[in-house]
């Protein structure tokens, strides 16, 4: 993974040999193992390009990368199927060389139509003064665009940075396919023109309807001065997965349901389902294809490469290279069943469980009482840890198993319930795993402070209240900052996986959210097909860039499995009733085809627990107001400048 950034200026007086402070911070925090800069200039223009790396396979890539032609290229994604790379190589270099190859535009399509994995990428054609730039079809990798000056330069990043008091400027690129800017083009006329080159689905009619419409959403929120149009060409990228299939049973789905819709949400409904071959058939094949990817995603990453030789003959010093977010539910519960099958066996998996404090109050006298009582047996918190004393608190409390302890009540979240539930499922069906279950406790103050000082700035452009709890959870969790907490004592620990795995994908192809179940119910299985088939067109702007900003400001890559495109391919060829059924209670038919294959890989309690969304798992939505709706906007996401921080000091903690 890596941060990556373009400036480019169409008039001297708008040149630049630097990025501002905060972008250059901001880029650098998602890239800690390379960092460099490269200025291209032309009479009519100037390109300052800027990459920051995130190590994670092959030989160690600097970028951005440049060619005997003078073309530049700055990657940010990961192949794992489609171009082959072996696993010495870098896929930048991979990726570049083959671009080094391609003659014509399509030749440039053919290449990305062909990655599997996600990506974002910012590519510059010396010849033509072409600048090429775009994200995955899910979006998978945050890309932000930014215009100023009337169109007289422009900003390409991984990552903003906002200013107390300006108006945010910054937007998500739209994963709508990939677009071409003419560097000339704006020295001879006033405006700044962006060329798409859509994804095209090749079963599908209505291409152009939906390539008109496509240019006229990604238009309507730009500036004036800057304006979208095809490529005269009309080239496509070819879409990555099959098209959902949109069969409606030729039975009323309630008759085709009746043998089973009575009966109460157990295990032995979901083994009802089991009994017909063809589900169970079914099933086994999705297993096969999510472990495939799962297995990409544990497996393309380095290994041993910080541990001494007598490092690596003790299974207990060594470190977590992948970590999952973790609430024990069904989701996460499967991610970490198949991952287990795949990391090697002496390595630990780290499940990071994030809560947030149910109450606010000052407990550390508290704390202070328990630390006496477990002082032999609990490690002293780290400088992190130890600034948030009610964190500390409740690992002590649950080192002494007092339930009724205040300090551990208070982030007895759902989520942290469930995920201890999760984790002795998970040490039961393989003992000889170390499994790290972090508890990732946060007070009011911290979230309010780093919130201020960091999160802020990676939800936005994104704004609402949804935005703010799931960024906010999203980040501490993935920090990876915690406890582990046992029967004899409590360690602070920091995660050093720079890999997190999520569940993200799994409630909008599989009908998780309460709303499909109201589409169900009141447009029967041809509104939810459509509730499932908007879910997947919007994913790249409601949650996957987001999300790659937040946790890659630690420098750590997210993954997603459930987002891999054979799994989506698979997902979409089946009827929607072989993947949910909705006239079951919560807890079964949501999700349904999870829940058997959860039942299939020998879980026992995770296949039944009913979706909870990480907000109000975690406890922290509406832990500073009550009266918010999710789709608000959110004020608390107001930005005050990095310049007004003290970054060295932040750097050297």
């Amino acid at each position: 993974m890596c941060g990556i950034c373009c400036s480019v200026s169409f008039s001297v007086e708008h040149f630049s040999k630097d990025l501002k402070g905060d972008l250059l911070y901001n880029l650098n925090r998602r890239g800690p193992n390379s960092s460099k800069q490269l200025l291209k200039s032309d009479v009519s223009y100037q390109c300052l390009f800027s990459g920051h790396v995130l190590h994670l396979r092959g030989v160690l890539t600097a970028q951005p990368v440049e060619d005997e032609r003078g073309n530049v290229f700055l990657w940010n994604g990961e192949v794992f199927s489609g171009i082959k790379v072996e696993a010495e190589e870098n896929d930048t270099q991979v990726m570049f060389n083959y671009l080094f190859s391609c003659k014509t535009e399509s030749d440039i399509l053919s290449l990305f139509s062909e990655v599997q994995g996600p990506w974002s990428f910012i590519y510059y054609q010396a010849s033509s003064h072409h600048l090429w730039f775009g994200r995955d079809f899910f979006g998978r990798r945050s890309l932000l665009w930014h215009f100023s000056n009337l169109g007289k330069s422009f900003c390409l990043s991984s990552v903003g940075a906002q200013t107390s008091g300006v108006a945010n400027q910054w937007q998500e690129v739209p994963a709508s396919g990939i677009f071409r800017i003419d560097l000339k083009s704006p020295s001879i006329s006033e405006s700044l023109v962006l060329k798409l080159y859509p994804w095209k689905c090749i079963s599908r009619e209505n291409v152009i309807k939906e390539c008109v419409n496509s240019l006229t959403q990604i238009s309507a929120n730009l500036p004036t001065f800057v304006s979208v149009v095809a490529n005269e060409a009309k080239l496509c990228l070819k879409e990555p997965v099959v098209p959902l299939n949109m069969t409606l049973p030729q039975a009323p789905f309630e008759i085709y349901c009746s043998n089973i819709a009575s009966v109460p949400p157990t295990r032995e409904t979901l083994q009802v389902f089991l009994t017909d071959g063809h589900m169970k058939e079914v099933v086994q094949q999705f297993i096969d294809v999510l472990s495939i990817a799962v297995k990409r995603r544990v497996l393309c990453l380095p290994r041993g490469e910080n541990l001494t030789q007598s490092e690596v003959l003790k299974s207990c010093d060594r470190k977590a290279n992948v970590a999952i977010l973790f609430s024990g539910g069904i989701d996460s519960m499967v991610i970490a069943a198949l991952a287990d099958h795949h990391v090697p066996l002496d390595e630990p998996i780290d499940l990071l469980n994030v809560a947030f404090m149910t109450k606010e109050k000052t407990i550390l006298t508290g704390f202070n009482k328990k630390r006496k009582k477990q002082k032999n047996h609990c490690e002293m918190p780290s400088e992190e840890s130890s600034k948030n004393a009610a964190a500390a608190a409740a690992a002590a409390a649950a080192v002494a198993g007092n339930d009724d302890d205040s300090s551990d009540k208070q982030f007895s979240v759902p989520d942290r319930i469930s995920g201890r539930v999760g984790l002795k499922e998970l040490q039961a069906a393989n003992p000889s795993r170390t499994w790290n279950f972090v508890e990732i406790n946060v007070s009011l103050e911290e979230l309010q402070e780093l919130r201020r000082t960091r999160i802020c700035h990676l939800v936005q452009p994104l704004d609402t209240v949804l935005d703010d709890s799931i960024g906010c959870a999203v980040w501490f969790a993935s920090r990876g900052i915690g406890w582990l907490v046992t029967q004899d004592e409590a360690k602070s620990y920091q995660s050093s996986a720079k890999v997190v795995l999520t569940g993200i994908g799994a409630d909008e192809q599989l009908a998780g959210y309460s709303r499909h179940r109201v589409r169900f119910q009141t447009h029967g299985m041809e509104g939810l097909n459509k509730e499932i088939e908007m879910e997947l067109g919007r994913i790249s702007s409601r949650n996957l860039g987001r999300d790659d900003r937040v946790i890659g400001d630690h420098g750590k890559e997210a993954r997603f499995p459930f987002l891999d495109e054979n799994v989506v391919s698979f997902l979409n060829s089946l009827p929607v009733w072989e993947k949910a059924n909705l006239t079951l209670p919560r807890g079964i038919g949501e999700k349904l085809i999870l829940r058997l294959a959860a039942v299939e890989l020998g879980l026992t309690t995770s296949p039944l627990l009913p979706k909870r969304a990480m907000q109000f798992g975690s406890r922290i939505a509406k832990m500073e107001k009550n009266n918010e709706k999710a789709s608000d906007k959110c004020e608390r996401l107001q930005v005050i400048s990095l310049e007004n921080l003290s970054i060295e000091k932040e750097i050297k903690t």
